[in-house]
């Protein structure tokens, strides 16, 4: 068995950053080139540049009108107007032109008054230099334009090539080789369909677009299997390429078949072996010839930690660049956020506007979950010093969208359902496009989450057994004193997730009693919940007689993708999960999942928009093509009473 990494050294990722930026000799490290001015926008000056033309390069008019000698106009008055003869009084002029011999000023032609074809009249004097630009107002030869060090914008472009300077000398963009490894990855590239214990790679790609975004140059190799040798060979091969820093992705843990570290040492020093960031936490560091070498995590999420915050900021040093820098504003969780102490943790947020309040959602903290960034708007930072954030606390989020953007986010809390992905996408087509972030919270939690003003609306198809009604016994008991519209989404059917051909003949929940029977329940407070606790209470069933009634999943497409790989025999959950991953169905009820307003934010716009999108005739057939629910209700308001036929 091969030995196993120990993490024995720990750091703050800035101290980790500080390893290598003192190990790595950046002047040595990173060349100069020549390059066309025209195309240097974005690069870095390796050394100051002088002007070597003025601008202008002559004296010129700086308004369309008449060059005059100032001393010729001083007696102009309005009550006592002045007559100029062309040519020798005065010449015309447009903006840009020479100024004439003997003219040190411009009078604008809205001042002057034409006589006839070469008289004209004025009302007041000029003064000297009066609308001129003179000789080198702009740029003076041989003075400094540009100082070493300086990343080009497009504005210095142009005062570089006004100046005269057609070619400039710049730092070389860092070249950045990532090396993908694992016996169970696959190349993106070749369009495969995983199997079993196989996973696409993408880290390379998430790393080329930010490498591409500090303005560095990324290339891939291909993927190495798990095996010591061959990746010692990539490493060595890729030091010897022209690579400024090279990446390896994936094997930088703990686990016996983790190979970075020992390579890493076998051909240079170790700079660091873990950073105390969750995640992110299996970071590498290493120096070897002079270049920086990387073991970048396998999950997802835990590589991005990586980049943004060790690899940026090291490639900015070895650029002479700032490093990227996030604005952060101030937001409010939602939900109690704990943490562990002695470790930072970054938690992805989905961030919203609500009352005036930036409130902010914990999304799902798994490392390998690399859709929590593409629903996120904002990380924040959970210091190492404390166990947790309590819900209501205010907390430093960093932006990862405009914060324009967050106007227009529509934060949801409540029950899970696929109507909402619809819903999402369609929000995203509006003319003025809005962003839908949900949190799968359950009924209650997101009739909670209204009484607290900490979401915008929210979803919940609670049934009581007593008066056949759906969701506002529920309003009456647990928000007596919030006024709230209740609008209908679909009605849906919700029943028993089975495999394909329902090969243990399950009827219904009196069969979730039977020994070779593995139920996956929704977790506490999801209506689906208190709708099958209500059928067992029908049928005379304990739940502790059935196997997995404590075994919780958030979403009912979890519910069906737990029953489609065998992790469970069967799950409660609505038909378009199931009819999404081509499972059968049990039909258990009928219910109504309604959207739940507060009255107070009736004038929202972004509320308006979504009651006039799901009240047309497009988005109800896009819900009846999911199959599974009826849009009979779809856009009305309901009522206490109503019930369901």
């Amino acid at each position: 068995m091969s030995r196993r990494n120990v993490y024995l050294d720990l750091i703050p990722p800035r101290q980790a950053v500080q390893r290598a930026c003192d190990a790595l000799n950046r002047k040595e490290l990173v060349q100069t080139e020549t390059i066309p001015t025209h195309e240097a926008a974005g690069r870095t000056l390796a050394t100051s540049v002088t002007a070597r033309c003025s601008s202008p390069t002559f004296h010129s008019a700086a308004m369309d009108g008449v060059a005059v000698r100032a001393a010729d106009t001083f007696a102009a008055r309005e009550d006592a107007p002045l007559e100029l003869q062309k040519g020798r009084d005065y010449d015309p002029v447009n903006t840009g032109n020479p100024l004439p011999e003997g003219r040190d000023a411009v009078i604008m032609i809205e001042n002057v008054l034409q006589v006839d074809d070469s008289t004209i009249r004025i009302e007041a004097p000029a003064f000297p230099w009066n609308h001129v630009r003179r000789i080198g107002e702009d740029i003076v030869a041989t003075e400094l334009l540009l100082p070493q060090g300086r990343v080009l914008s497009a504005y210095d472009v142009g005062a570089l090539l006004a100046a005269g300077i057609w070619e400039i000398q710049v730092l070389e963009r860092l070249r950045m080789t990532f090396i993908p490894t694992g016996d169970e990855v696959l190349d993106f590239s070749q369009r495969p369909t995983p199997q079993p214990g196989q996973v696409i790679e993408s880290n390379s790609q998430v790393f080329a677009s930010l490498a591409r975004s500090w303005n560095a140059i990324p290339s891939r190799t291909a993927t190495i299997p798990d095996d010591a040798a061959a990746l010692t060979q990539a490493v060595r091969d890729a030091l010897a390429s022209d690579a400024h820093i090279v990446v390896v992705g994936a094997g930088s843990s703990a686990g016996s078949r983790d190979y970075t570290k020992a390579v890493f040492e076998q051909v240079g020093t170790l700079l660091c072996h873990g950073i105390n960031v969750m995640p992110g936490k299996p970071t590498l560091l290493a120096e070897a010839q002079g270049k920086l070498l990387v073991g970048a995590p396998g999950y997802p999420v835990s590589a991005v930690i990586c980049f943004e915050d060790v690899l940026a900021p090291i490639a900015a040093y070895l650029s002479r660049r700032d490093a990227p820098q996030r604005r952060s504003l101030p937001v409010q969780l939602i939900r109690r956020t704990p943490s562990r102490l002695g470790q930072e943790e970054v938690v992805r947020l989905a961030v919203g506007e609500v009352r005036g309040r930036f409130l902010a959602a914990p999304l799902s903290r798994g490392a390998g979950m690399i859709t929590t960034l593409t629903e996120a708007q904002a990380v924040t930072r959970i210091p190492t010093s404390v166990d947790g954030v309590e819900a209501g606390k205010t907390v430093t989020a960093e932006l990862l969208v405009p914060e324009a953007e967050l106007s227009r986010v529509l934060i949801h809390v409540g029950s899970h359902d696929n109507t909402l992905d619809l819903l999402a996408d369609a929000l995203m087509g509006l003319e003025v496009p809005l962003r839908l972030t949900s949190s799968h919270v359950g009924s209650m939690g997101g009739l909670t989450a209204v009484k607290n003003g900490t979401a915008l609306f929210a979803g919940a198809h609670l049934f009581d057994p007593e008066t056949r009604d759906f969701n506002f016994p529920f309003l009456r008991r647990y928000l007596p004193n919030l006024a709230v519209q209740v609008v209908n989404l679909a009605i849906r059917h919700q029943g028993l997730i089975v495999p394909r051909g329902n090969p243990k003949g399950i009827q219904g929940v009196s069969d979730l009693t039977r020994k070779d029977i593995r139920f996956i329940n929704r977790q506490r407070g999801a209506g689906t919940r208190i709708l099958l606790d209500h059928h067992l209470e029908v049928e005379g069933v304990d739940f502790e007689q059935v196997r997995g009634y404590e075994h919780e999943e958030f979403t009912h497409m979890a519910v069906a993708v737990n029953v489609l790989t065998g992790a469970a025999d069967c799950g409660l959950g609505i038909r378009a999960a199931a009819e999404a991953l081509d499972l059968d169905f049990v039909p258990l009820a009928r219910e109504r999942y309604d959207l739940i307003f507060p009255a107070e934010h009736a004038e929202d716009f972004r509320l308006q928009a979504l009651l006039a999108l799901i009240g047309t005739e497009a988005f109800k057939q896009r819900i009846n093509n999911l199959g599974g629910y009826e849009t009979t209700l779809t856009g009305q308001t309901m009522h206490p009473g109503q019930g369901l036929e």
